[in-house]
């Protein structure tokens, strides 16, 4: 077992499933040392880590700040992070589906759904490098890549709150059927992983479960910088 993979498996599963049961989110133990948020913070300027990069303000996703999506190969903890969460989130995902009354197409392993993406025509890889300057901010959206789409994601701040950055709270917004949206702002520790919806999650209604759409942003960065790592978990068109 990698160190990664032992890092992963210290949280407690049973009330991670719980906490996104309730609130659609849920924060994770740390997953990565101060030392490798730094190693990954300082590969923002070696582009050729990159496949592409998007402008907040100029495609009005929001403002002050970029991402930047990995090419494959990924540094050692994005690959790493990414194989060993997908098995642990693989059982909620399912409950999910199974709540909603609709077929689960999630194989039991990573590579084996990325290659059903692949087969789709989704092949461009999603790992995630998100940078915001002071006045940042994240509009609220869906990462969204194709007809396949795995329901749930995790981001890790590379950051540490309160000293690097101020502000810069992860919003997720709930769509309550036949009611107002809920929202949830979490500050994430730095090193820690937040797993959240990607699209939509179940919640009880009168008749049974229904599907409660969900969208995830970030609030505005007060000072400082922010970095954050993304790891989707289907590719994209």
């Amino acid at each position: 077992m990698t160190v990664f993979e032992k890092r992963v498996a210290a949280a407690d599963w049973d009330a991670v499933a719980a906490e996104v049961d309730d609130y659609g989110c849920a924060l994770l133990p740390r997953l990565l040392t101060s030392a490798e948020c730094a190693r990954l913070i300082a590969l923002w300027d070696e582009p050729s880590h990159f496949r592409a990069t998007v402008n907040l303000r100029r495609h009005r996703f929001g403002d002050h700040g970029d991402y930047r999506y990995f090419a494959a190969p990924f540094p050692e903890p994005v690959q790493r992070l990414r194989t060993a969460l997908y098995p642990r989130l693989l059982p909620i995902a399912r409950e999910w589906h199974a709540r909603l009354g609709r077929e689960a197409e999630w194989p039991s392993t990573l590579d084996e759904w990325l290659a059903v993406c692949h087969d789709a025509g989704q092949r461009r890889p999603t790992p995630i490098l998100l940078r915001y300057e002071p006045g940042g901010w994240n509009a609220l959206h869906r990462d969204l890549y194709g007809d396949k789409v795995f329901p749930l994601q995790v981001v890790i701040n590379l950051n540490d709150p309160g000293t690097d950055h101020t502000g810069g709270e992860f919003l997720l917004v709930e769509q309550r059927p036949r009611a107002q949206s809920r929202g949830t702002a979490t500050l994430i520790p730095r090193g820690h992983g937040l797993v959240f919806t990607t699209r939509d999650r179940p919640v009880r209604s009168v008749r049974g479960w229904s599907a409660a759409p969900v969208r995830h942003g970030v609030s505005a960065v007060r000072s400082g910088h922010r970095h954050t790592l993304g790891l989707v978990f289907h590719d994209a068109t």
